[in-house]
């Protein structure tokens, strides 16, 4: 395969996984709580700070979509909400 095909494959590539990923809703702090204070017993996937995520990052569905948000300090989530501790969460780039 040439370079330029190469390339034209890895593109494809990064095409198809964001299309089977589904959509990702990136929301302020205030509007994802907004949205776990509409479900009665929300479930929440966080994540803690890397060194390359330097950023407490949240995620959570609702009526379909996945809502995200990230935070530099941890965000004070409902009491009646499922919580998981991820090692890690990827969102594409868009």
């Amino acid at each position: 395969m040439t370079g330029g095909g190469a390339a034209a494959a890895a593109a494809a590539a990064i095409a198809n996984a964001i299309k089977a990923s589904g959509a990702i809703i990136e929301v302020s702090e205030e509007d994802f709580l907004f949205i776990l204070g509409k479900t009665e017993k929300p479930l929440v996937v966080f994540s803690i700070p890397s060194f390359w995520a330097r950023k407490y990052q949240y995620m959570t569905s609702y009526q379909g979509f996945v809502f995200y948000t990230k935070a530099k300090e941890m965000i004070q989530l409902p009491g009646r909400a499922e919580i998981i501790q991820a090692a890690k969460i990827w969102v594409p780039n868009t």
